[in-house]
């Protein structure tokens, strides 16, 4: 199979049945602001990817039933930070820490990563690069 396509990874998108909630979630995690296309859709964009959110209501537009809220056990949104321990402290102080899946710990692939679930329960990994090799890894 010839896959000579031009393609870019550019968002990953969660349908959930409280946008607001979630939008805010993310918006007071990041520190990125959400751009509302409509009351069903808001994005937060970074530098280099794009967390989409919907609503429930969109979900007709592409196929009925084809996506359920807060219903994911296997995907892990990630984001990377300058410092994972100074992020840890500023969510516990703002209370966005509420499912604490793993506090700052250094991992043998050389992330410090804080692991955490949303208010839908999607796995969220905020990660500092920090020995040598993973800093290499992730130039930014």
């Amino acid at each position: 199979m010839d896959m000579d396509l031009d393609m870019d990874f550019v968002s990953i998108r969660i349908i959930t049945g409280d946008i607001a909630r979630l939008v805010d979630f993310y918006e007071r995690a990041t520190g990125v602001p959400a751009s509302w296309s409509t009351e069903d859709f808001a994005e937060l964009r970074t530098a280099t990817a794009t967390l989409a959110i919907g609503s429930t209501r969109t979900v007709p537009m592409f196929a009925p039933g084809a996506a359920h809220p807060a219903d994911n056990q296997s995907v892990i949104l990630e984001f990377r930070v300058d410092d994972v321990d100074v992020l840890h402290q500023n969510l516990t102080g703002l209370a966005l820490v509420e499912d604490l899946v793993q506090k700052p710990t250094t991992m043998p692939w050389g992330n410090r990563s804080l692991l955490l679930r949303d208010p839908d329960g999607n796995l969220v990994n905020f990660f500092t690069p920090v020995t040598p090799a993973a800093v290499e890894r992730l130039a930014r």
